[in-house]
């Protein structure tokens, strides 16, 4: 497809998706038309583009020549006099920038709500939160408006919003992209980051914009680190570290963990609590000054904007900083050292240590009423990345009750190329899915699974535990569930998709159809559709027939 093509795809998902909170300055369609067909004659005259055509969307707290950069505050608004380095670099390589995104305002929460140009919704689920701070680039990323977004990530928001939105999330070393032209948060661990559907297009655009441009000082070039081991060594935390999940998360990573062992990585149980407790000290302790410093003067010289322009969680969060003495920052730098030392120490002679990306994914209901309460829980396993200066990669991993779940691959400055082979064992592991109705082969929506990558691994039939109901769904489709008396067994097929596809595949799921496990005749379980109890109250129960295929063939008769 020509990039002009993709150009006016894009714009077609994006009116027809009606998400205007995803965007504070979205380009007009004719100006990037323009400039995509530029970059096709580029093309065809024979000039080697490596990300030609590739639209990008970019958080509005990094600076692209021609629109605002209002780091989610129309107040603080200017008009930047040259791309960020970042940005510049990838429209070297011919990517396209169709516009700036929503975030946390000051890139300050992990929520995707403290914005006053609105909260921005996920992008399967618009009850929930997209997560934060960069909100706007996942979600413009998993609804298709654009193939790459850039973000930023200070305590996570490179990687909480990745994993509620079930995308890729690559969060390099510190400082191997320079920070030139982005609005810093805390800048002396500010990591421009990329959103992506795919790992190596994510990659392949992180790797184009890294290495010093002489104008950031921390910027620097990638350490050099030994390659992976015949058979790799993954951490994962022990069992009290996992305490507070989400319903179904620990059984799901569970299973993430078990599938790498299979696959031939050695696993190995690991206190991360000098890490946890280095966390801690991001927003606990005196490195919030550092936002202080970003952005301080600006809010308490607008304390009038306090409740409409300025959010009042993020101007709180900032000014807190005055608080901390020049004494209370050189303990915390020694405390945190310690730490870091320790941790060390504990991941020695392993590849990378394997987290869930976030304990849970709340309603926007739930973080309004807890503001702050609910995005500490989000940062329990990023927030002492770069505090520490590790790289860090966030793996779709799937899905629990119809909600993108992921996993997130953290390893030392200078492993980002051998995390991401890691996070390729982990897509490509096998993901088995259950399905007994508009999905079976043959049937309407079958396509969506083979476009997924899926492949049937066979017919089943579930456990006698079950009720299948006739939903009044377009096109027609059955409701699953679960009963506790008078169940029976249904017909059904599993496909097998890798987890990257059954991430993605899952994510679209529809109301009022979700994702659950269900027990198969043989005892075994395996992830399978299932309908929200409310849709089948008032539909036709048809489990008598013992499967979707043989209620159709009676209808036809």
């Amino acid at each position: 497809m020509s990039a002009a093509a993709r150009v006016r795809e894009a714009y077609r998902r994006i009116a027809s998706a009606d998400r205007p909170e995803v965007w504070i300055t979205l380009r007009p369609e004719e100006e990037v038309l323009q400039e995509a067909e530029r970059i096709d004659a580029r093309g065809a005259a024979g000039e080697r583009l490596r990300l030609a055509g590739v639209l990008v969307a970019v958080k509005d707290n990094i600076d692209v020549e021609g629109l605002p950069t209002t780091a989610g505050s129309a107040a603080y608004a200017y008009e930047p006099e040259a791309d960020a380095t970042a940005v510049a670099r990838l429209r070297e390589a011919g990517a396209i920038v169709v516009g700036k995104t929503n975030l946390d305002q000051f890139a300050t929460g992990l929520v995707g709500t403290r914005s006053p140009f609105g909260a921005v919704r996920n992008a399967w689920r618009p009850d929930r939160i997209s997560g934060g701070s960069s909100s706007g680039s996942a979600v413009a990323v998993a609804l298709g408006f654009v193939d790459l977004a850039l973000g930023t990530d200070t305590a996570g928001s490179g990687r909480v919003p990745a994993a509620l939105n079930g995308i890729y999330g690559v969060k390099p070393s510190v400082g191997l992209i320079p920070a030139t032209g982005v609005v810093p948060a805390c800048r002396s661990i500010d990591v421009v980051t990329v959103f992506g559907r795919d790992l190596g297009l994510a990659r392949r655009a992180a790797e184009l914009m890294e290495g010093p441009d002489g104008l950031d000082p921390l910027a620097r070039p990638r350490p050099v680190l030994p390659g992976l081991a015949a058979v790799p060594r993954i951490a994962i935390p022990t069992s009290e570290h996992l305490e507070g999940l989400a319903d179904g998360w620990a059984e799901e990573f569970a299973r993430v963990v078990d599938r790498l062992a299979r696959s031939g990585v050695e696993i190995v149980e690991v206190d991360i609590a000098p890490l946890l407790e280095a966390a801690a000290l991001l927003y606990g302790g005196s490195f919030v000054a550092e936002r202080t410093a970003a952005v301080g003067d600006f809010i308490r010289e607008h304390p009038e904007l306090v409740g409409t322009d300025l959010d009042p969680t993020v101007a709180k969060i900032v000014l807190g900083g005055d608080s901390c003495r020049a004494v209370d920052v050189f303990r915390d730098r020694e405390l945190l050292a310690r730490l870091g030392l320790e941790g060390a120490k504990r991941l020695d002679g392993t590849a990378a240590l394997l987290t869930p990306t976030t304990t849970w994914h709340p309603t926007l209901a739930e973080v309004a009423a807890d503001p702050v309460g609910a995005n500490a829980r989000m940062g329990r396993f990023t927030n002492f990345a770069n505090l520490l200066d590790y790289a860090s990669l966030a793996v779709p991993a799937g899905a629990v009750d119809g909600v993108p779940y992921g996993v997130m691959l953290t390893g030392p400055a200078g492993s980002d190329r051998q995390l991401a082979e890691l996070a390729g064992l982990i897509a490509d592991a096998p993901h088995d899915l259950l399905v007994v109705g508009a999905h079976l082969e043959g049937q309407p929506l079958n396509h969506q699974l083979v476009a997924a990558g899926g492949r049937l691994r066979g017919r089943v039939r579930t456990a006698a535990e079950y009720r299948l109901h006739a939903l009044g769904t377009v096109p027609p489709k059955p409701g699953l569930r679960r009963v506790a008396e008078g169940g029976e067994a249904i017909d059904g097929e599993v496909w097998t998709l890798s987890a990257s596809g059954f991430g993605a595949f899952v994510a679209g799921l529809p109301q009022p159809m979700t994702i659950g496990r269900v027990t198969l005749e043989d005892g075994s379980s395996v992830a399978g559709f299932q309908a929200e109890h409310l849709a089948v109250d008032d539909a036709v129960d048809i489990t008598r027939f013992g499967g979707w295929r043989r209620y159709l063939e009676q209808q036809a008769q």
